[in-house]
């Protein structure tokens, strides 16, 4: 497949997403879901774990998609088209970027795909020129949900971009403390992570050439996928983590500890739960605990 041409202007994104959040807050387009937060630590990690404060508002949206699908008869797609008070800016001539409508984290975006592709597809030479088009602008951490056991919601294809920090204190990613292998080998194993995955430092000068730093990043990804038992042709459920400076991939078997769902900000080191007794269920456990069980080990 050709790779498409981007169309997002240099150094206008953090502009043009304030803009439209603003915007998207006052016509009521944006439905931020309001949380608290606190750090449970587990083998040298301090977890940001958030607690939902108020699930109604994507509660009533959601009961509203299955109404549109049981009466239109097709499964209700968010995304196609997507609501014009989100839209942020055209990355390519393949994808766009929008708000995440029920954000927990402040300027939450995704990164969606013009025509319907499959979320459990895998990741093309488009998905990476899209990410790193908007890395330049925003150093943030991108994540992708390979399927609905990977923590995916919409089966529309969408990798997903939040800002860092993503904590006010410590690292920039909870995780990085975990991240000390020298960055020289690609398809490395971290020896504090007690699951399958595999890891691979990234360039940070290809923010500034993102149609190469596409085609490097496609090639990683492959080995990646290859080192952790994914097969080349099929997606698999896992969940793809990457900064301007790593990638990290982690096959999963399941969705859900007990009723606690994770995606990849949870490979991140930062987990959500939805009321106290998942809470208590996250700190008896340990987070570590909770990721190596819905992993691969």
């Amino acid at each position: 497949m050709a790779q498409g041409k981007i169309l997002l202007k240099p150094g206008t994104l953090w502009t043009s997403v304030k803009e439209q959040t603003e915007h998207a807050l006052q016509c009521g387009a944006l439905l931020s879901i309001p949380t608290d937060f606190e750090f449970v630590e587990q083998d040298n990690v301090r977890f940001l774990v958030r607690i939902l404060s108020n699930l109604n508002r994507k509660k009533a949206a959601k009961e509203k998609q299955e109404k549109q699908s049981a009466t239109s008869g097709q499964e209700f797609n968010p995304f196609l088209p997507y609501e014009k008070d989100l839209f942020v800016t055209d990355i390519s001539d393949t994808h766009v970027c929008i708000l995440n409508k029920f954000n927990v984290v402040n300027y939450h975006l995704l990164i969606i795909t013009r025509a319907f592709e499959e979320q459990e597809s895998l990741l093309t030479l488009e998905d990476f020129t899209a990410m790193w088009a908007c890395l330049a602008d925003l150093d943030g951490l991108a994540f992708y949900n390979s399927g609905k056991t990977a923590g995916a919601s919409q089966r529309h294809k969408h990798l997903q971009l939040v800002p860092l920090p993503l904590a006010l204190s410590g690292p920039q990613v909870p995780i990085e403390p975990l991240l000390t292998a020298k960055f020289q080998d690609s398809n490395i194993t971290l020896p504090g992570l007690p699951f399958i995955h595999a890891f691979a430092p990234l360039d940070p000068h290809w923010a500034q050439s993102p149609l190469a730093g596409a085609q490097a990043t496609l090639e990683i990804y492959r080995t990646l996928r290859h080192a952790v038992g994914l097969d080349a042709r099929e997606s698999g459920a896992y969940n793809l983590l990457a900064t301007r400076e790593w990638m990290l991939i982690v096959p999963r078997s399941q969705e859900h500890f007990q009723s606690i769902s994770v995606n990849s900000l949870g490979f991140a080191g930062a987990l959500l739960v939805r009321n106290a007794a998942e809470m208590e269920v996250l700190k008896a456990q340990g987070p570590m605990t909770i990721l190596k069980n819905v992993a691969v080990s």
